[in-house]
């Protein structure tokens, strides 16, 4: 079944932000004293984040380590979290010292998690985002380590996405969800890689794909509609026999609809999904992942070795036995 959706010119209903995001910010216990890692770590997250009080699930308080990368948006802030298994509190006396007038999602990556609060606990497993008033008092457990994502939406702009009132936290599943909440973690996950550009995220869509996401409604931005059509591409991208009419049906829009969004954007459909496995091939290739030209070529969607040899070699000029055996791409 597929939604009604405008023409492709449909404006977006959150504003373009005013000006370019720096790049993503790294901070790390690693290599900092034992004694000073807890309180160093609080400190960042206060100015950086969220502010927390941090306990160590070991005996000893000081072995905790962690990383952050964090990257501030206009109107939203964006992070990328690991750490040894560990307990944080957000307690009243802290939301008194450090309001933060903002709505938490964080969003599990790896490890079950506890998220206590005053109506109760909720269990976290992979693949699964939970969104919570950050200014309500709640306790975090992370006994297999912490790995995730987070952003931390502004109360103002929350409202201006129609969000939903929170006065419990609201769990959604990202993993077997919708393809707009695949499309919101694919983005926010390459916004807050090390190496992710200045500039590469685009906040207004992201938002967009998160006000659809915790309200329910369909999207009706055909920006939207790009960027969750290429998550559901880059899921699908072994498959040989995916379609244009199956990424439609995917999204929910027409496979007209979708044409006309690809088309938006610079190319049509084919030679989007012929660039994105040509690209993940290239990547195995110089990883050195595959064993063997037919295993990247069927990897990435190929159906014949032979076509994807020859249409490698017209891309980037060098034969991908060539790449697989050491050899460079010029350029």
């Amino acid at each position: 079944m597929t939604v009604a959706v405008p023409p492709a010119s449909a404006p977006s209903p959150v504003a373009p932000p005013p000006a370019a995001p720096a790049g993503p910010v790294l901070f790390s216990t690693a290599g900092l004293a034992e004694a000073e890692r807890v309180a160093l770590w609080e400190q960042h997250n206060a100015q950086a984040l969220i502010g927390l009080r941090c306990r160590s699930l070991e005996d000893d308080a000081l072995e905790l380590e962690a990383t952050e990368i964090n990257l501030q948006l206009p109107r939203v802030h964006l992070a990328r979290v690991t750490g040894t298994p560990h307990v944080v509190e957000r307690t009243r006396s802290v939301v008194r010292r450090l309001p933060s007038e903002a709505v938490a999602c964080y969003l599990a990556l790896a490890g079950e998690a506890f998220f206590y609060h005053d109506d109760g606990v909720r269990v976290l497993r992979p693949g699964q985002l939970i969104v919570c008033d950050a200014d309500r008092p709640f306790m975090r457990g992370f006994s297999q380590g912490l790995e995730e994502l987070a952003v931390k939406v502004p109360r103002e702009v929350w409202q201006a996405l129609d969000g939903p009132s929170l006065t419990q936290p609201l769990v959604f599943d990202v993993d077997e969800g919708t393809a707009q909440a695949r499309a919101l973690a694919r983005m926010v996950g390459r916004a807050v890689l090390p190496q992710a550009a200045a500039g590469a995220v685009e906040e207004g869509v992201l938002l967009e794909l998160l006000g659809s996401v915790v309200s329910g409604r369909a999207s009706m931005s055909a920006a939207v509609h790009l960027a969750t059509a290429k998550a559901f591409v880059d899921e699908h991208l072994a498959d040989a026999g995916l379609t244009a009419a199956r990424v439609a049906r995917g999204i929910g829009v027409s496979e007209r609809h979708l044409s006309r969004v690809f088309a938006s954007g610079g190319e049509g459909f084919p030679q989007y999904l012929l660039g994105r496995r040509l690209e993940r091939a290239r990547v195995l290739l110089l990883a050195g992942t595959p064993e063997t030209v037919a295993w990247t070529a069927a990897a990435c969607g190929f159906g014949s070795a032979s076509h994807f040899s020859h249409t490698f070699r017209e891309r980037y000029g060098v034969r991908a036995a060539d790449l697989l055996r050491g050899g460079k791409i010029e350029g």
